[in-house]
């Protein structure tokens, strides 16, 4: 049996992302220790913003995978460590006690305060030297490819 050899193309979508992907998430992590933010890893730090810009609202785990494309089992992880961390608290709603809203604490909301700054820091680091038409394309490409992908 032959084996395939698989060509890595500089313009190939998937490595393009990919590269991204790294470099982000080495400036968060960068950023995260140089706060000194140590217990906000991975998709925490996104998921308080998210909550934290619904305040108000009653967000559940469903919410919560829809708005970052994750399973059930991840999301329910990721609740489970944040909440486990004091981020959350889970609460049951007066109609039915089996729904849970996810609600910020107090200590979260002081987190999202200090780390808000740095992600706006990192999205105009991003958009640097990239028009709004530039962007419009970019955005408009994404869209595309991630509709690709969840076909």
């Amino acid at each position: 049996m032959k084996r395939r050899c698989i060509k890595i193309r500089e313009n190939d979508i998937g490595l393009s992302v990919r590269r991204l992907s790294n470099l982000i998430k080495r400036d968060v992590e960068n950023s995260r220790i140089k706060l000194g933010l140590d217990p906000v890893k991975g998709v925490n730090g996104w998921a308080i913003a998210y909550f934290f810009e619904n305040r108000g609202k009653d967000i559940f785990q469903k919410d919560f995978e829809e708005k970052f494309s994750i399973r059930g089992s991840t999301a329910s992880r990721i609740l489970k460590t944040m909440e486990q961390k004091g981020f959350i608290e889970r609460v049951s709603v007066e109609n039915d006690a089996r729904l849970k809203k996810i609600v910020l604490t107090e200590k979260a909301v002081d987190i999202h305060k200090r780390i808000t700054k740095e992600i706006e820091n990192r999205e105009k680091r991003m958009r640097n030297g990239i028009d709004e038409q530039e962007l419009k394309i970019f955005f408009k490409v994404m869209q595309k490819v991630t509709a690709n992908m969840e076909e």
